[in-house]
């Protein structure tokens, strides 16, 4: 062989070589491009994630996972169906799923058909008069309603449907969704609506009620359009009116909660909630769109939560506490009416100024109240101030002379040591001074933040004795906020005086705003139902579980309505008015937040702004 040969050879063998090679890397890539295949079929798809890890069809039941599934499907109606006959089962708590269809049906058909069933209903009547018969109640009904079904059919006020309701229930075991089944049942049967399981199509009513919107069951009721509408579940009282306030929004409709308290029997209100859960706000609120409908307020403050509202409206803000400007002079007479007699005005006088001494000396006996009861009398004696004398030009007396009084009676030794403390100690600034506060104004605020904490329930006596006077002297649409009423009624003459006022405010054209925190101490007084059941009005915002339970027996609430109250945001409730009820969102501009904000964060950013704005000003 020679060297060419050699030569063309060794290419040849280098030629194979590479051919062989490439075979291999293409079988290679082939390989891996199958194994890639293999390997992505191999992997969980959105259906396999989603998928339970077991499904079992029983005649009776379907097991997913570790739970139990029924369903129940509706058979049967009564001739008459009410609105909202469905919202218990909504509300139930319970875990459910409800699915409703609705097919509409060719009106030209069932027109057919109904045409049918007149013509057999006219016949049997026939044929049972032509016999003799006693008439049949039955047939009449069923005649006239399917005449009055043909007549709407006909003019369009009715549509006919196909309608399938069905429940699916879910428990661990088959007792507890037989024990949910029988629940149900009993909820509906009272409503004269009947329901049976879907034996033997167990898969078909589980598939029927999922988020498909495929009726697998296909088992409906001939209903036409108003016995349909009372299906919707989520009704709620229309509280809106053509003339009041915006408290909120509906949270079942989105509908307006306006409404005018002055419009019910009276015009006083309740407000219950935990700290932190929007009372104040709330009310500021109404506070701030009631000034717009020159309506005028008064308010008791005992935590200054009102001052930055009084101070951009224009108000006027009383501090009242111990080294105050401003003072009470708790023995001032009420102006007397036209139709009032001049004793009687003075009589009330010597029970207020009492109460309040019982509010202030603890511990009095039936006998120290009797030597009171005659030192206050005397007290007015010496400024000529009696039943028969016109004192409406005389300046009442002081704790001065209560305390001169006292001390010149028999018996009344430790009662004079007890009132000292009030007109020569630590108190004589509160109380032992003539009254210097002229409440001319629209918008007024008694703060009492500073006031000691064992004087809080004498200031707001004191106070609110004060109001009562103002409020009784000249009949004006005013609301009254007393704001954590709580304080008052640990006393029993002060919160007798508080219901009294509720009471009698009506008269006078008042709305007695009571708000309070502590549902256990308020509702503990004896004189706390009694202001609930004469308030027309009652706003219940979020509870804590402590308090529930005295917030369900007094309100009568549901289920549903107590985990409402639980559950609920900041802002969130339930409004009462009379005898309707709504879910209620407080809402507020951003203009009325800045306003009526109770935030420290928000306010300090107001404050700031405030500073900022003035030092611009000064440049």
């Amino acid at each position: 062989m020679g060297i060419l040969d050699t030569i063309k050879a060794t290419k040849r063998a280098a030629n194979e070589q590479q051919t062989a090679v490439s075979a291999q890397s293409v079988a290679e890539k082939t390989e891996l491009v199958e194994s890639e295949k293999l390997y992505q079929r191999g992997l969980a798809s959105f259906k396999d994630i989603i998928a339970p890890s077991v499904f079992q069809i029983m005649p009776s039941y379907v097991r997913i996972n570790n739970k139990l599934a029924s369903t129940l499907f509706v058979y049967a109606y009564p001739r008459y169906l009410q609105t909202s006959w469905f919202s218990p089962i909504i509300n139930l708590d319970s875990t459910f799923d409800v699915a409703m269809f609705v097919h509409p049906q060719n009106t030209v058909d069932v027109l057919k058909q109904l045409r049918k069933v007149v013509t057999r209903i006219q016949s049997q009547l026939s044929i049972n008069e032509d016999k003799g018969l006693v008439r049949d109640p039955v047939l009449e009904t069923a005649y006239q309603d399917v005449e009055n079904l043909r007549d709407d059919l006909q003019q369009g006020i009715e549509h006919f449907f196909q309608f399938g309701l069905y429940i699916t229930l879910y428990g661990d075991t088959e007792e507890e969704v037989r024990k949910e089944e029988l629940k149900v049942e009993a909820i509906l049967e009272a409503k004269l609506v009947y329901m049976k399981d879907s034996m033997m199509q167990t898969e078909r009513g589980f598939n029927s009620t999922l988020p498909l919107a495929n009726d697998k069951l296909m088992v409906g009721n001939n209903m036409n359009t108003s016995p349909l509408s009372t299906t919707f579940p989520f009704v709620s009282s229309d509280l809106t009116s053509n003339q009041g306030i915006l408290y909120g929004i509906n949270r079942h409709n989105n509908s307006l909660v306006l409404f005018d308290r002055f419009s019910m029997e009276n015009a006083n209100m309740v407000i219950f909630a935990k700290s932190g859960a929007g009372k104040s706000y709330t009310v500021k609120l109404e506070i701030l769109r009631s000034l717009m409908l020159s309506t005028e307020v008064i308010v008791i403050d005992p935590e200054n939560e009102y001052k930055h509202l009084c101070e951009m409206t224009g108000g006027t803000f009383m501090k009242i506490s111990l080294s105050s400007k401003n003072h009470i002079n708790p023995f001032d007479l009420p102006k007397a009416l036209e139709d009032e007699d001049p004793g009687d005005v003075l009589r009330s006088a010597i029970v207020n100024v009492s109460g309040l001494l019982k509010v202030m000396i603890s511990d009095i006996t039936p006998e120290e109240d009797a030597i009171l009861d005659k030192a206050i009398t005397e007290s007015y004696a010496i400024k000529d101030i009696t039943a028969e004398s016109d004192f409406t030009k005389m300046e009442p007396p002081t704790m001065t002379e209560l305390q001169m009084v006292l001390e010149n009676m028999v018996g009344a030794e430790s009662l004079a040591a007890r009132v000292k403390k009030y007109t020569e100690g630590t108190f004589a600034g509160f109380l032992n001074h003539k009254t210097n506060i002229d409440p001319d104004n629209k918008f007024i605020v008694f703060n009492i933040r500073d006031m000691e904490d064992d004087l809080r329930p004498v200031a707001m006596y004191l106070v609110l004795h004060f109001i009562w006077n103002l409020i009784r002297s000249k009949r004006k649409k005013r609301i009254l906020v007393v704001d954590e009423a709580w304080w008052m009624m640990q006393h029993e003459d002060a919160a007798s005086f508080l219901f009294s006022i509720a009471k009698r405010c009506r008269k006078y054209f008042l709305g007695l705003t009571t708000i309070t925190q502590d549902v256990t101490d308020f509702m503990g007084s004896k004189y706390g139902k009694p202001i609930v059941t004469n308030s027309s009005i009652q706003l219940l915002l979020k509870q804590s579980p402590a308090g529930i339970k005295v917030i369900v027996d007094t309100f009568y609430l549901t289920d549903e309505e107590k985990f409402l109250l639980l559950e609920s945001n900041v802002g969130e409730g339930i409004f009462f008015a009379g005898p309707k009820r709504a879910a209620i969102k407080v809402v507020a501009s951003y203009s009325e937040d800045q306003i009526i904000t109770s935030d420290p964060a928000q306010l300090l950013e107001i404050e700031k702004a405030k500073k900022e704005l003035s030092g611009m000003a000064d440049m």
